[in-house]
C-alpha cells in the first residue's frame, strides 16, 4: 500500500509550544527538578544533555508543560542549523517557547514513525520558514504540514529498522562520554590534584607557586602545545578539505562529532592538522574545544593549539579543563564580542611531570582520545547508511520486507 500524504494535526492528539518561567523569580527555577529543555539542546535524537531545571511553581506560573517519553520536538525559532532540529523526549520534561511539541495519538501513528516521517520531509518544512529578524516557524504552519503516513503496522516494522541504526550510534555515543570521562578523570588526579601511581612514596615540596612533588616543575600552556596561525584564502582551500566551524564542536566533549566542506566557505580560514586542538575564543563558545580527527580548515574563531610532542593528551584535557575555561572567560578581552586572550592564555601556569609520569599518562589517556575520535566515525557511516534509508522507507521506494533483508545480512 502507498504512503498517504496525512496532516501532521490528523496524526497528533497535542501539537503545541512551551514556555519560559520568569528569570525574575527564583523559585521558579532554584532547586527545578523539571527538566527544561532549549532548542540548542535539540540533537536530532533522545534529548539526554539538559543544562536547566525548573520547579513546579515554574511550571504553573508559566506557559510550560511537561511531555511525556515518546513526544517529538522541532525548532521553530533560529538561523544556521537550529531551525528544523528534531529531538525526541526522553524523560518526563518541559520546553521552551521555541520548541514545537507533537504528541502523536498511538491510535494511528507510532511516535517513532512521527519522528522519522518529520525528518524524512524537513527539506520541506524549512521551505515554510518566514524570514525575518529572526527565521522562524509557528505551530499553525506544523499542525498543517502534512508527512507520509503508512499502516501502523508497518510503521512499527519501518521504526524497528531505523531504530537498529539509531541503537547502535546511542550506544557509540555513550561509549565516547565513558572514554571522555575516563580521560579527564585521569587528567585531574594526574596533575590537578597530583595523585598519580606511586604518589605516596614521592616528597611534596613547597615552591614560589604552591606544593609540588619532588621531580615536578611549574610550567605554562606555551610547553604542552604552541599555538599555530596558518590562515588560507578560500579560493586556494581545497574543495573536498574537511572544514569545521565553531557551530560544529560540541559543548564540553571533545570528540568532533560533525563537520562541513571546505567548499562552502567564503571567506579566510585557519588550517591544522590531525592532532591539533580547537579551541573556541568567542565567548559564547569558550567550552568549545575538540580533538582534530583530521587534516582541515576552521574558522578563524578559533584557536589552534598544536600540541609538544609526547603531550598531545595533557595539552588536550588542559585547554577543556573548567579551570582553564573559567581563566579563558575572565581574561577575555572586549564587551560587544569578548574574545579571549591567546597571549594571556599561552601563560596559564600548569604542572609539568617528570618525563616517565607524562609518558606513561599519555599512553593511556591518548588511546582513549583516538578510540572516541574511531567510534564517532564509526556512527558517521551509520548515519550515513540510516539516512540513504530513510527516504527510501517512508516513500514507499523500498520496500519493508527487503530492507529486513538487508539489515540481517549486514
Amino acid at each position: 500500500m502507498n504512503p498517504t500524504l496525512t496532516p501532521l494535526e490528523d496524526v497528533c492528539i497535542t501539537i503545541n509550544s512551551g514556555g519560559t518561567p520568569s528569570r525574575q523569580q527564583a523559585s521558579y527555577w532554584e532547586g527545578g527538578t523539571i527538566p527544561w529543555i532549549k532548542t540548542g539542546e535539540l540533537n536530532d535524537r533522545k534529548v539526554q544533555s539538559i543544562g536547566e531545571k525548573i520547579t513546579e511553581d515554574g511550571l504553573k506560573n508559566s506557559s510550560a508543560k511537561i511531555y511525556a517519553p515518546g513526544t517529538v520536538l522541532i525548532a521553530m525559532y533560529g538561523d544556521g542549523k537550529t531551525i528544523t532540529t528534531m529531538g525526541i523526549v526522553d524523560k518526563p520534561s518541559a520546553t521552551n517557547q521555541a520548541c514545537c511539541a507533537l504528541v502523536a495519538d498511538p491510535q494511528i501513528c507510532d511516535p517513532l514513525y512521527l519522528f522519522y516521517a518529520l525528518k524524512e520531509r524537513r527539506s520541506g518544512l524549512l521551505n515554510l520558514v518566514v524570514a525575518g529578524a529572526q527565521r522562524n516557524l509557528s505551530v499553525g504552519i506544523i499542525k498543517n504540514f502534512p508527512i507520509l503516513m503508512h499502516p501502523l503496522a508497518a510503521q512499527r516494522r519501518i521504526v524497528a529498522i531505523l531504530r537498529a541504526y539509531d541503537d547502535l550510534i546511542e550506544v557509540n555515543l555513550r561509549r565516547i562520554e565513558v572514554l571522555e570521562e575516563l580521560a579527564r578523570g585521569l587528567f585531574t588526579e594526574w596533575f590537578i590534584r597530583l595523585r598519580f601511581p606511586g604518589h605516596e612514596g614521592v616528597i611534596i615540596e613547597d615552591t614560589p607557586h604552591g606544593p609540588l612533588p619532588a621531580g615536578w616543575s611549574w610550567g605554562c600552556l606555551a610547553d604542552l602545545a604552541s599555538e599555530v596561525r596558518d590562515t588560507v584564502l578560500p579560493e586556494a582551500v581545497d574543495p573536498a578539505m574537511p572544514y569545521v566551524g565553531l557551530e560544529h564542536i560540541s559543548r564540553r566533549s571533545t570528540t568532533l562529532v560533525e563537520h562541513g566542506a571546505a567548499a562552502d566557505v567564503s571567506s579566510l580560514k585557519a588550517r591544522f592538522k590531525r592532532g591539533d586542538i580547537l579551541f573556541g575564543k568567542i565567548r559564547p563558545y569558550f567550552h568549545k574545544v575538540a580533538w582534530a580527527p583530521f587534516d582541515g580548515v576552521a574558522s578563524t574563531d578559533a584557536i589552534i593549539w598544536r600540541p609538544m610532542p609526547g603531550l598531545a593528551a595533557q595539552a588536550l584535557l588542559q585547554t577543556s579543563d573548567d579551570a582553564f575555561v573559567a581563566h579563558s572567560v575572565r581574561t577575555s578581552n572586549g564587551t560587544k564580542m569578548p574574545r579571549a586572550n591567546n597571549k594571556v592564555l599561552a601563560e596559564y601556569r600548569c604542572a609539568l611531570a617528570p618525563s616517565n609520569i607524562s609518558d606513561r599518562f599519555e599512553r593511556l589517556a591518548l588511546p582513549m582520545i583516538e578510540s572516541a575520535a574511531a567510534l564517532q566515525a564509526s556512527n558517521a557511516a551509520l548515519t550515513a547508511a540510516r539516512d540513504l534509508l530513510l527516504p527510501r522507507l517512508i516513500s514507499g521506494l523500498l520496500s519493508v520486507t527487503q530492507a529486513e533483508r538487508e539489515l540481517e545480512a549486514a
